[in-house]
């Protein structure tokens, strides 16, 4: 868990306007430096399955933030990828193929209503 000074400093970095504290790249820096932190406990205390479970869903969390701004802002999302050094996020492949084939279906759909 972050301390105050160490979040407050992070919000800080991280801001997009005076009064932010919860857009989405705030939200990832805190994320990641709550990872850091967890991954360094489980390196000490390698089975201490509850931190483990906590800190898959920080990940995940993270992934799904990461996938929405790099839809939303490309551009600060590659800012901020590069300033956190982290892995870039991509949408897994077959939830692609699947909305992909709702969007066809959807689409042939209103074509045979209009004839």
């Amino acid at each position: 868990m972050l301390d105050r000074d160490k979040k407050q400093a992070l919000i800080k970095k991280f801001k997009t306007h005076d009064n932010d504290t919860g857009s989405p790249q705030v939200q990832i820096a805190i994320l990641t430096e709550e990872i850091h932190e967890l991954t360094d406990h489980l390196k000490k205390h390698k089975k201490d399955f509850s931190s483990r479970r906590g800190l898959f869903r920080k990940v995940n969390l993270r992934r799904k933030l990461l996938l929405f701004l790099s839809k939303t802002e490309p551009e600060n999302y590659e800012a901020l990828v590069k300033k956190l050094k982290i892995k870039k996020i991509t949408e897994p492949e077959g939830k692609k193929d699947i909305l992909e084939e709702e969007a066809i279906k959807t689409e042939e759909e209103t074509n045979e209503e209009e004839n």
